[in-house]
């Protein structure tokens, strides 16, 4: 190895199937979400035939937020909305919901749809703020729980995105993350294969006339780690109590740890 390469190695990562330098990352990434953020939950629909709705679901029903007492919930990379409504349903008067997200679009899509669906009639309970995962503009110790949904393996530094999401817990609070996993069921991987790569750039194209950024999406599921290299990820944050929850046949997975101190 010549001298400079494992630095030059260290400063790039994927895009895809694409390497790219890492500072390059962040803004592809944007651009992708910038493109297909108005058909972003359609979409979702359409390429999941909605199972995305049951694994949502999933991932609130193991976040149980409480009834009886106040609850500050963070949601990053959550622009939308979609797992931010469902946590303020599930828990009690008392719920209060941070959106993060760095894509603005994203985030004015889902100040829309709080309006339109009058979630937030008081003004205090759901607040819609642009961050970085890497770097939370967020005090240390302020939530009880963390989720990311579908957006960690955007990130081009996800230890820097643990370690933030572990910073800004309290202790005793949890981090979930829903990401897109390995198929583990013989044939249905194939299946699922010849479906990502030949029929979701297709539905991209019809539906939110853009069939690169969803051909992106496909390959960076297949470049995100494994359930337990990315287990043994959190647990190198300083989560404890690591588990991983395979669902579909494994087609995501619903990662959990625990900030003990």
């Amino acid at each position: 190895m010549k001298a400079g390469d494992g630095a030059s190695e260290r400063a790039s990562a994927d895009f895809g199937f694409e390497r790219v330098a890492l500072d390059e990352k962040q803004g592809r990434v944007d651009s992708v979400f910038h493109s297909v953020a108005r058909r972003y939950d359609i979409m979702n629909d359409l390429m999941s035939a909605g199972l995305h709705r049951a694994w949502k679901a999933q991932l609130v029903s193991m976040l149980r937020p409480p009834q009886n007492r106040a609850f500050a919930h963070l949601d990053v990379a959550g622009g939308t909305g979609d797992v931010a409504f469902r946590v303020l349903a599930a828990g009690g008067p008392r719920t209060r919901v941070t959106v993060l997200d760095i894509n603005e679009s994203m985030l004015r899509v889902g100040a829309e749809r709080a309006r339109e669906r009058r979630v937030d009639e008081a003004g205090d309970r759901i607040a819609f703020v642009t961050g970085n995962a890497e770097a939370l503009p967020l005090p240390d110790a302020s939530f009880d729980a963390y989720t990311i949904a579908f957006g960690i393996r955007n990130v081009p530094r996800i230890e820097t995105a643990l370690a933030e999401a572990r910073r800004v817990l309290k202790p005793g609070g949890r981090f979930l993350c829903l990401e897109f996993s390995a198929v583990d069921i013989p044939l249905l991987d194939r299946i699922y294969d010849a479906y990502s790569f030949n029929v979701i750039p297709r539905i991209g194209a019809r539906v939110a006339g853009d069939a690169e950024s969803y051909r992106y999406l496909v390959e960076s599921i297949r470049k995100f780690p494994t359930r337990g290299a990315f287990a043994g990820m959190i647990e190198r944050a300083g989560f404890r109590h690591v588990t991983d929850r395979a669902l579909t046949g494994g087609i995501v997975a619903i990662h959990s740890g625990w900030k003990v101190s």
